[in-house]
C-alpha cells in the first residue's frame, strides 16, 4: 500500500499580502492586488500595471536571524524563502530532530529579474557619448565596465535553482533536491512530484511549491509582444476577467507559495496538525504548439482524468475546481471545454461544480501560481467557502459553467481540484481532500 501524503504547513507571498489569514480574507472579499507598475517605469509599455508584491513585504523581519545569509538573494528567492519560513513554522517541524537526508525540496521556481538593472547600467556607460541614432555599443568599454562593476553573485542569484539552495541551507534539507520550470504549471507539477517522492519512501518531508517574478522590462515586453497581457490601463483592478466575454489577457503577477508535505506516518508520529491530504496528481503534455493549448484541451483532459484516477475518485467527488483561469480568450474557453469533457457525465453536468479563478484578484504568478492556488483549495476545504471569480459581468457562450461570479460562496467542500496549464503545453492537476484519519 502506498504512503499517504498530507499537508502540515502552508505559506505564501502574494500581491494581496503575505499572511495566510489576511490574504484569505481579501480573496473571499474579492479584493484586488493589481495596480500601476512600480518596479520600473512602465508608462511607455502597452501594459502599465501588474500584480506586484507590495512594499510592506519585509523579508528582513520575516527572516530574522537568518537574514544575513539570504539578504543578497533575488526577489524571487526572498518570496520563496519567506513562504517556506512561514510554512515551516506552521508545520511545527524542528530541523534538529529530523534526519536531514529524509527532508527534500521540489520547487517550480523561476527567475528573479535581477539582471536588467546591471545590464542597463553597463549598456548606458558603454554607449558612445553624444552618439547619433543607430550607434552601437563600444564593446571594449562594455567589457571593462562589466568587469569592474558587475557583482558576480547578482548574476548567480537570479537563477531559478538558487531558491532551492537557500531553502536547503536554511532547513538543512539534504534529501532529494529538484526544480522544474514548466512555465505556469511548474509549482503544481513540483507538488505532485514531491508527493510521489514521499509515496515511494524516498523522503519523510518535502518542502514544495514555487516562486517567481517576471515583472521587469524583459518579461513585460515578451508577454506584450505575444499579445497575452491585458492592456486595460484605465482600470487595472478590473483588468483580469477570467471566463468573461470581455476578457482581453492576463495580468502579470509575482510571489511565492510553499507547502510542507509529509508522509501520514511521520506527521502522526509527531502529533502534527494536518491541513489536508494530497489525493491525486495528473500530468500530460499537449504536444501541439508552443504558444497555444490544443483547442479541444486534449492534454488538459488527460491531466484531469489522471488526477482522478490517481485519487481513486470519480468526477462527482469533486466539490470545487480552482481553475487555471488566466483571462485570455483561448485559455478560458479551452479549460471550460476540458472540464465539460470530464464532468458532463455527473448529475447536473459540469455546471454542477463551482469553479473560480483567483488570478482575477492577484494576477498570474507564473511558476508560483499553482502552489498559491493549491493553498486556496486547502483553505476552501478548511472554511467551506469558495473565493469568487472577480470582474465577471458578461456571459460568454464558450464559457458557460458556474464560475462563482464576484461573490464568495459558502458551500460544503471536502475535495477540491486545482488545474495548471503551462505555456508550451504542460498540463498538471492536483486533487486535495479533507483529512480523515
Amino acid at each position: 500500500m502506498r504512503k499517504r501524503v498530507v499537508v502540515t504547513g502552508i505559506g505564501w507571498v502574494t500581491p494581496l499580502g503575505h499572511d495566510i489569514e489576511t490574504v484569505w480574507k481579501r480573496l473571499i472579499a474579492g479584493d484586488s492586488g493589481i495596480a500601476p507598475t512600480t518596479h520600473f517605469d512602465a508608462k511607455t509599455f502597452p501594459t502599465t500595471f501588474a500584480a506586484e508584491v507590495k512594499k510592506d513585504f519585509d523579508f528582513k523581519t520575516i527572516a530574522g536571524a537568518s537574514y544575513e545569509k539570504h539578504k543578497k538573494a533575488g526577489r524571487n528567492t526572498h518570496y520563496g524563502m519567506a513562504a517556506a519560513m512561514n510554512a515551516w513554522k506552521m508545520s511545527g517541524l524542528d530541523k534538529a530532530k529530523l534526519d536531514p537526508y529524509q527532508v527534500g525540496i521540489y520547487l517550480g521556481a523561476g527567475e528573479g529579474g535581477l539582471d536588467f538593472p546591471n545590464f542597463t547600467h553597463v549598456a548606458l556607460a558603454a554607449w558612445p557619448e553624444n552618439s547619433p541614432p543607430g550607434s552601437t555599443l563600444n564593446i571594449k568599454t562594455w567589457g571593462e565596465i562589466a568587469l569592474k562593476t558587475f557583482d558576480p553573485m547578482t548574476e548567480v542569484e537570479q537563477e531559478p535553482y538558487m531558491t532551492i539552495s537557500h531553502i536547503a541551507n536554511e532547513f538543512n534539507a539534504r534529501g532529494p533536491s529538484l526544480n522544474c520550470l514548466t512555465a505556469c504549471a511548474a509549482s503544481t507539477q513540483a507538488i505532485g512530484e514531491a508527493a510521489e517522492i514521499i509515496r515511494s519512501g524516498d523522503a519523510d518531508v518535502m518542502i514544495s511549491g514555487g516562486s517567481h517574478t517576471m515583472i521587469h522590462p524583459f518579461g513585460v515586453t515578451g508577454f506584450n509582444r505575444l499579445t497575452a497581457l491585458s492592456t486595460l490601463n484605465d482600470n487595472p483592478k478590473g483588468a483580469c476577467r477570467p471566463f468573461d466575454a470581455g476578457r482581453g489577457g492576463f495580468v502579470l503577477g509575482e510571489g511565492g507559495g510553499i507547502v510542507i508535505l509529509e508522509s501520514l506516518e511521520h506527521a502522526q508520529a509527531r502529533g502534527a496538525t494536518i491541513l489536508g491530504e494530497i489525493a491525486g496528481y495528473g500530468s500530460s503534455a499537449d504536444a501541439f504548439r508552443v504558444t497555444d493549448q490544443h483547442p479541444e484541451g486534449r492534454g488538459a483532459i488527460v491531466a484531469i482524468r489522471e488526477a482522478l484516477k490517481d485519487a481513486e475518485m470519480k468526477p462527482q467527488d469533486i466539490q470545487y475546481i480552482n481553475a487555471h483561469g488566466t483571462g485570455t480568450k483561448e485559455n478560458d474557453s479551452t479549460e471550460t471545454y476540458a472540464i465539460k469533457a470530464v464532468f458532463d457525465e455527473i448529475q447536473g453536468g459540469a455546471k454542477a461544480v463551482p469553479i473560480s479563478s483567483i488570478k482575477s484578484m492577484m494576477g498570474h504568478l507564473i511558476a508560483a501560481a499553482g502552489a498559491v492556488e493549491l493553498i486556496t483549495c486547502i483553505l476552501a476545504i478548511r472554511d467551506n467557502i469558495i473565493p469568487p471569480t472577480a470582474n465577471y459581468s458578461q456571459f460568454d457562450p464558450d464559457c458557460d459553467l458556474d464560475y462563482v461570479p464576484n461573490v464568495a460562496r459558502k458551500v460544503k467542500v471536502d475535495t477540491a481540484m486545482s488545474n495548471s496549464f503551462g505555456f508550451g503545453g504542460q498540463n498538471d492537476t492536483l486533487i486535495v481532500k479533507r483529512f480523515v484519519a
